[in-house]
């Protein structure tokens, strides 16, 4: 099958970099209606020796250390930003001015202002963009939205969003950028609890007002220099009630401080007439409550057939997919996007409401008050 090529140039090369080549390599090979053969064409990252490795392991046809030099070249069609937050606004406002269609990890942005300037510039541009909240695209979580899309659970009460991880409960573990507010904006709060913070706007809808609450419970680290110790200036823990704009409420929580718990992203959604409840660790299932009279209960769904969407370039019923898949899912919608010339969701536009958000918990849990967003 020919397909025209689409040249993409990928800014950082670790965790999401590998997670990201990944998917722009496999979507043409498995989705028949992905209307571009991606060309992994130059990966980017400061150290050269190491970024050189990851264009051989990832497939990319080259290595710089310049992003300013990769965001303006002209065989570049996609810039793929995997960085650090701090990073994020100088790089998507290059890539804008250069044309380039944008996809960007989440958090957008490490601040309401930042996140702003980045929505102006590619609207400014007429660029497509996206960010990369890949969970929307597990096929369970779009059961969950056509479900709730349908009426079939009802009006929603009740949002519960819960991100648990465990990788940084030991004492010695370094103060990793990820713990640095000048480079991660904040902790726990922007790294996983926006994925709740996310989904919750996906399945439920806009918020209106936060409570929030940050803890740090290690406020000093090793360095991984291992020159000394550094300063942690984010939270370890975040908790936030919500009220929602179509009045129902709800909870989002994140943490790297539950022991046991590796990537535990669970929600529950109440409706007047039925339940949605969806694992992360359990990806491909759905739990599902509608009232039905007195022998009604929770089913499990497995979301693997054909009718559920993305499957269909997969495996045959009950093969199960994986994390990675999310992220193909996630290229294979912003290709479409890019063929029809349409925006793809989520855009910088959730990104800033999302910040918006993030920003408001933030404010609640300095000012021990309600704050609205």
């Amino acid at each position: 099958m020919s397909r025209p090529k689409l040249n993409v140039a990928m800014i950082g090369y670790q965790f999401m970099g590998r997670a990201h080549s990944n998917a722009w390599r496999q979507v043409a090979r498995f989705f028949d209606d992905a209307p571009y053969e991606p060309v992994l064409k130059v990966i980017c990252g400061r150290n050269a020796a190491e970024v050189e490795k990851a264009a051989e392991r990832f497939g990319f046809e080259q290595s710089a250390t310049s992003w300013e030099e990769v965001v303006a070249r002209p065989d570049i069609d996609v810039v793929d930003i995997c960085t650090p937050g701090n990073a994020h606004l100088p790089m998507v406002l290059g890539a804008a001015a250069a044309g380039k269609t944008i996809l960007c990890e989440k958090p957008l942005a490490n601040s309401v202002d930042e996140a702003q300037q980045m929505k102006d510039a590619v609207e400014k541009a007429g660029v497509l963009h996206m960010l990369c909240h890949n969970y929307r695209r597990a096929p369970a979580v779009q059961l969950a939205k056509r479900f709730i899309d349908e009426g079939r659970i009802g009006r929603i009460h009740h949002y519960r969003g819960t991100y648990l991880q465990d990788w940084i409960v030991d004492p010695e573990f370094p103060r990793v950028w990820r713990l640095e507010k000048a480079k991660a904006g904040s902790g726990a709060l922007g790294d996983i609890g926006s994925h709740s913070l996310d989904l919750a706007r996906f399945l439920v809808g806009e918020v209106q007002e936060v409570s929030g609450l940050l803890k740090t419970f290690i406020d000093e680290r090793p360095l991984e220099d291992g020159s000394g110790t550094g300063v942690v200036d984010v939270d370890d823990a975040a908790l936030a009630l919500v009220r929602f704009e179509n009045g129902a409420i709800g909870s989002v929580e994140g943490t790297r401080f539950a022991p046991g718990r590796k990537n535990y992203n669970r929600f529950e959604i109440n409706g007047s007439t039925g339940s949605l409840v969806f694992d992360l660790e359990r990806m491909n299932e759905l739990e599902c409550y509608e009232e039905q009279g007195p022998d009604s209960g929770f089913r499990t769904i497995l979301a693997t057939d054909e009718a559920h969407r993305y499957v269909r370039a997969w495996w045959p019923p009950g093969h199960i997919i994986g994390y990675e898949h999310t992220f193909t899912h996630t290229v294979l919608d912003l290709l479409i996007g890019l063929a029809e010339g349409s925006q793809p969701k989520p855009d910088f536009g959730d990104g800033l409401q999302n910040q918006m958000v993030l920003d408001a918990i933030e404010r609640s849990a300095a000012s021990r008050t309600w704050e609205r967003v």
